[in-house]
């Protein structure tokens, strides 16, 4: 089993080691055809390696001529299917310009704002890409609204809000779970307000109202009214917003608990005004 494994290996090194004497050999050639040649040959066989660094030297001398056209779409190809959408953006951004009435442009608008897409990192990290991508792809929607990729740039779109509102909703926790109770409220609310057509809306409103609880909870005794009454404010919104909500059983139970808090201050503020008159 292992003297096989080491030949496989062995084998696998002669291979890569030979692909890569030819690959320097093409790079060294001072026929630009031939060159031209072989980054087409890698191309097709999916060599996006070799065949960017190729179509990269050829550009200023295939500039101008009807072959460029083919090999900047290539080349911003060969970018992509590496996994480099940096600079797979940049060049598809740079055909539609260089060439805005081919048959490819339509495309290469899209693969720019999709190389934003393909950036968008994780949800905890800086958002750019993420907006970018919003942006790019409802631009694009705008341009070519008969377009086939249209569907696509739209599920593209709620898949990126979808990220953004789970972004601010783990900011919002975060508040939450510091006890930061005021900043949660309006973090929610925000939330809430900034993706109203959210399977989720109801719920935003739910920690809404328990951040504002929690809140007036643990106020100081002559700001537990006020704060309270906040909240008999955000149940009342909740209930005209989302009368048939599955969660409206739980609103109404911060509800009681509200109105026996502000029953109880009301009557320890009587018996003091009574002691004091």
């Amino acid at each position: 089993m292992m003297r096989t494994l080491r030949i496989l290996l062995f084998t696998l090194v002669v291979f890569l080691g030979s692909c890569s004497n030819k690959f320097n050999k093409v790079m060294k050639s001072k026929d630009l055809e031939y060159k031209y040649q072989m980054a087409e040959q890698y191309y097709a066989n999916k060599k996006y390696n070799y065949s960017q660094q190729l179509f990269e030297e050829l550009s200023p001398y295939l500039k101008g001529s009807p072959r460029y056209e083919d090999m900047f779409y290539k080349w911003a190809y060969s970018y992509y299917n590496t996994r480099d959408y940096i600079n797979g953006e940049n060049l598809f951004k740079t055909f539609v310009e260089y060439f805005p009435t081919s048959a490819k442009a339509e495309e290469c608008e899209y693969m720019r704002a999709y190389c934003f897409y393909k950036q968008s990192p994780k949800v905890e990290l800086d958002q750019t890409p993420t907006n970018k991508t919003m942006s790019l792809m409802q631009a694009f929607i705008n341009t070519h609204p008969t377009s086939k990729r249209v569907k696509e740039a739209n599920d593209i779109i709620d898949v990126c809000r979808e990220k953004l509102e789970a972004k601010e909703l783990k900011s919002a926790q975060l508040y939450y779970d510091l006890g930061y109770y005021k900043a949660a409220a309006i973090a929610f609310a925000n939330v809430s307000d900034n993706y109203p057509d959210s399977k989720r809306a109801d719920e935003y409103k739910l920690l809404v109202i328990r951040s504002y609880f929690k809140y007036a909870e643990n106020s100081y005794e002559e700001k537990q009214k006020e704060r309270f009454e906040k909240v008999l404010s955000e149940i009342s919104d909740f209930k005209e917003r989302f009368g048939d909500s599955k969660l409206l059983e739980e609103v109404t139970k911060f509800k009681t608990q509200t109105d026996n808090f502000l029953k109880n201050i009301n009557t320890t503020n009587n018996e003091q005004t009574k002691k004091t008159a």
